[in-house]
């Protein structure tokens, strides 16, 4: 039962941009794209009742997805009067005003969504991850992404990050060099193969939308025979990949065109895929991303929860959704807030050995640093 009898009314939204870069440089995937420094928007929504919350939202760049650091902010500022004076902890009602007020676009939505779970959190005094249906385990395993390079660099990464504790990787491939791609797959396979015993790490080939369906086909034949080994989004329509999926054997990861709980239930309908990568923002917050969850467990699909990409306030919200999900269906998940230097504030939410646990404290866990934000961009308010 929620505490006290106080209705937490939105009287003041305000964005902020904190840039992310990367420790090692750039991240580079399929087709050549790449970069070096996220464009992460902040969302700070305080209510009459005093409480503050916080959501965030970080695109993949604007080359990944329908989606894009100004677009983001755009969209909030077009929905930030509508939200004002509703209760912050009623959050399907906030969801409903904000699909009436701005139709698609779920990745504005997402940060709003993230900052009302924030806010319930600390108005019940649970984190959360309670919130989401409770944590399962102390702590669950961790993805690298391997950006895209050399078939020897990319090797070299994968030894680099399992004596780091990662027991997993996602290898990036889905170039139009099809025998460097096949050389990536099976340099990283054999280095796990070496390092932990043939197939009993799993190895992520994620093209991200990166082949037309015949060149899906021959790596996918060139590498049939190796352990462990997944196949993620090949191409970039679903049923250009539903084609592949059907014609290999390999264990099968949809991602790109996974984007509301209609596309699930096709995948289903299809057994179009084994697992699916479920970002949270892709499906405009943590509320919807929990009813696709919830639907995958039914299933049995397996998943890899995370999102786009993000600092400190997505790597909470991932950690609070991957840790209340029944350990056999959690594929893996992230850790975003590892890959570069910038803290948004105190978290608990940090990386242990390839493992990572949702915070315990109230709501997700993260005191902002109101330096590490700096000026707000944008303000509405009563």
């Amino acid at each position: 039962m929620l505490r006290g009898a106080t209705q937490h009314f939105i009287k003041r939204i305000a964005l902020y941009r904190v840039e992310l870069p990367l420790h090692e440089g750039a991240y580079r995937w399929a087709g050549g794209k790449s970069i070096s420094v996220f464009d992460a928007t902040v969302v700070r929504i305080e209510t009459r009742g005093g409480l503050v919350g916080y959501g965030e939202n970080t695109p993949l760049g604007s080359a990944y997805l329908p989606a894009h650091p100004t677009g983001t902010r755009a969209g909030l500022e077009e929905l930030a009067p509508s939200l004002l004076g509703l209760d912050a902890t009623k959050i399907n009602k906030v969801n409903s005003v904000m699909d009436s007020v701005l139709k698609g676009h779920p990745h504005v939505k997402s940060a709003v969504d993230m900052a009302c779970y924030d806010i319930l959190g600390k108005h019940s005094g649970l984190p959360v991850c309670e919130l989401l249906g409770g944590r399962y385990d102390d702590s669950f395993p961790l993805y690298r992404a391997i950006s895209q390079g050399s078939p020897s660099e990319m090797a070299a990464s994968v030894d680099k990050y399992l004596s780091e504790g990662y027991t997993k990787f996602q290898l990036k491939v889905g170039g139009r060099d099809l025998a460097a791609d096949i050389e990536r797959i099976r340099l990283c396979r054999d280095m796990l193969d070496v390092r932990a015993g043939p197939g009993v790490l799993p190895l992520f080939c994620d093209a991200n939308t990166g082949w037309l369906m015949h060149e899906a086909m021959q790596v996918c034949n060139a590498v049939s025979s190796l352990p462990a080994t997944y196949i993620e989004q090949p191409c970039l329509s679903y049923s250009e990949c539903l084609s592949v999926r059907r014609h290999t054997t390999l264990p099968f990861i949809l991602d790109e065109c996974v984007d509301d709980v209609h596309v699930l239930n096709r995948i289903i309908q299809d057994k179009a895929a084994d697992c699916i990568n479920l970002k949270i923002s892709k499906v405009g917050g943590l509320s919807k991303a929990r009813v696709i969850r919830d639907l995958c467990v039914q299933h049995g699909i397996a998943m890899n929860i995370e999102d786009s990409w993000g600092g400190d306030l997505v790597t909470a919200a991932i950690a609070a959704l991957a840790q209340s999900t029944p350990p056999p269906l959690l594929l893996c998940s992230t850790d975003f807030n590892s890959y570069g230097p910038v803290k948004m504030g105190d978290t608990t939410c940090r990386r242990v050995n390839g493992r990572l646990s949702a915070p315990l404290e109230p709501g997700l866990g993260v005191d902002i640093d109101a330096a590490a934000l700096g000026h707000a961009l944008f303000v509405c308010e009563e």
